[in-house]
Order: structure tokens, then sequence, then C-alpha cells
């Protein structure tokens, strides 16, 4: 039986995080100033005029949805909801949970564990029947899961694994690990005189880790000598990736390429190199549609490319198969592959691929 908990209104917290690009030689473009799309919003009342006169008003605001009659209420949760990657991403998941006349609650948590925590205790209250879950943390998120395993609430991760898999039903992302190495292998074959990098990485982000992993074992594997002179946690944000970038920066200024493990910090380091007026090549993962219109003409050089599309829509639908009483696998690997100038227009830059 799922606990009844105290109802809580629902409390979404945007941040405004833009993803990370990469560049080639040549001189910096202006950074990429074209606003994130807008997080799918809530289910929106019929019109008045086409409303029956008996039809209930509709909820104020600020209340989270409630599940249509008859239908089931899905939670889902992210590390940010205003990463473009995970507003595309949900909106897959929304499409399908709506498709099958259920109500998608959507949390966003701002990248603050602890808030994630808070919000997956306010979805068990609400009776949800399922969950999408993406950690902000992949330990830190344990107590929730343990609330959740306690509900008899069903868990299905995407994107970013959780510190222990056993308690997802089944788990679809990308492969992030090659998203990473796919960048280390053109930057070994760029740049076959080696020379000084820098990282920004995302420690407790296991997806950035996974990624970071991926480019230093390419750049290993090359053969070539290339020394990591600095390496800070841009916790997978443009605004921290530029602060970080902007020092390492000052400190070493003749770096050949930086490394972001996601667009968004790589649009940070975009940002802070065309300040500086330097120009090493960066490199980002994701293929968001910001980085891969930067990828002509700029210091923006490669972006190990993953669908948020077919991530999300992937897990949604495994999830539905389970409810339907078909067995699913445990996990499920989204290919992942480089995109740079040479095949950008394969791809276009006016969405995800």
């Amino acid at each position: 039986m799922k606990k009844k908990l105290v109802s809580a209104v629902l409390c979404t917290a945007m941040l405004t995080t833009i993803l990370a690009g990469c560049g080639g030689g040549g001189e910096a473009a202006p950074a990429a100033t074209e606003p994130a799309a807008e997080a799918p919003a809530a289910e929106e009342a019929p019109a008045a005029e086409e409303a029956p006169a008996a039809e209930e008003a509709p909820a104020a605001e600020a209340e989270a949805p409630a599940a249509s009659e008859g239908g089931r209420l899905i939670g889902y949760t992210c590390m940010d909801g205003t990463n473009p990657f995970f507003v595309a991403l949900e909106g897959a998941i929304k499409e399908v949970v709506e498709s099958h006349g259920d109500t998608l609650v959507s949390m966003d948590p701002a990248n603050d564990s602890n808030t994630q925590i808070d919000q997956i205790e306010d979805m068990i209250s609400r009776d949800i029947d399922l969950i999408f879950v993406n950690p902000v943390d992949a330990d830190g998120i344990i107590p929730a899961l343990d609330m959740l395993k306690d509900a008899d609430i069903p868990m299905f991760g995407f994107d970013t694994q959780v510190g222990d898999m056993s308690y997802l039903v089944s788990y679809a992302g990308s492969d992030n690990y090659n998203a990473g190495y796919v960048c280390g292998e053109d930057l070994a074959k760029k740049c076959p005189d080696g020379g000084d990098i820098l990282v920004l990485d995302s420690p407790t982000m296991q997806s950035v880790t996974d990624r970071t992993d991926g480019f230093l074992k390419a750049l290993e594997d090359s053969g070539v000598t290339f020394n990591v002179v600095g390496q800070q946690d841009a916790q997978g944000n443009q605004q921290v990736g530029n602060e970080k970038a902007t020092d390492l920066l000052t400190a070493s200024p003749d770096v050949v390429a930086i490394f972001g493990g996601n667009d968004p910090t790589a649009l940070g380091a975009y940002a802070a190199a065309d300040a500086a007026g330097v120009t090493p090549m960066i490199y980002g993962v994701d293929g968001s549609p910001d980085v891969k219109a930067l990828l002509k003409d700029t210091i923006m050089e490669g972006t190990g490319a993953q669908s948020p599309i077919s991530i999300g829509k992937t897990i949604a639908e495994t999830a539905y198969k389970w409810l339907d009483g078909e067995t699913v696998e445990e996990f499920i690997p989204i290919e992942t592959f480089l995109i740079t100038a040479d095949n950008v227009d394969e791809f276009g830059t006016d969405g995800w691929q």
C-alpha cells in the first residue's frame, strides 16, 4: 500500500541553463544567446466557450495537475528542468504518458539533491503510480528511492544512473563513456603534437563522470601526450562553467583544448575563451542545437551527440510495456556519436537529433 502523506503544492524551481558547445580553430563567434526551450507546460483546461457549464473550474496555476478521470498519475524528476536536453526529454515522456490517458507530474529540483528528495516525497504523498527518475546526485538520491520502494512505487531511470541500480525496474540512457571517448579521439587526431588541456566535469553526476573518463581514456589510448593542467566541477551549468573556465584560462591561457562534460559547460567555456581572446578547441557532450550552430567557423570543435527524444520515448514506452505485464530490459543503452563541422549538416542545427 502506498503511504498517505500530507499533500503539498508543486514547487518548480527553474534555472536558466543553456547547453554547452564545442569549437574548432579560428576566431570565436559571439556566445550563443538563444534562450532554452521552455519546459512543457501543465495540461491546459479547455477554453471556456467549449467547456460544458457543469465542468469544474481549472485548478489554481500553482497547483500540480491531478490525474485525468480513470488515468494514472505519473511522476517525473530530473536534475535540471531548465536544461534544453531535459526539456526535450521530458516532452518525449509526456507525449507517451498522455497518449495513454495519464497525467505527468514534473518537478524540477534545480540541481539541489535535498530539494529533489523533498519533491519526490511530495509526489509520493499525491499517490503517483510510477516515477521517472534522473538524480541530481547518484548516491544522494538513495533516501528518496527508499521512500518510493516502501510506497510500492515502481521506478524507471533515465540518462544518469542512480547509485544502486537495483531500485529501478529499467533504465534507458546514452552510452556516456563513448560520448566522451569520441571527443577524445577527435582531439588526438586534430592535435597530434598534444599539449595542455582543461576539463570541466561534474563529479556528482555519473553521466558526466563517465563522459570525462571516456574522453581521458581516448587521449591515453592515442599515444599522444596531453596534460590536464586544470580540472574543475562546473556542476553541469553554463554560468558555473563560464566562471570556472575564466579562472582556469587566466592561469593557463595557452591550452590547446577544453572538454566540457555537457554542452552547457562547454558553452560556458566557449564564452570564457572568447572573452579572453584565446582559441582552444572546445568539446562538449549532448549534440544540442546551440552547440551544433557553432560548429562551423568557430572554436567549437565537436560534441558527443545523444538523443533526448530517443531516451525519453524509450523509457516511457518501456514503462508501459511493464505495466501491461511484459518483461522489459533492465538496461537499455542509447547510441552516441560525434558531430563536428564535417557532418553537422546531416543532423541540422534547428533541433535535436
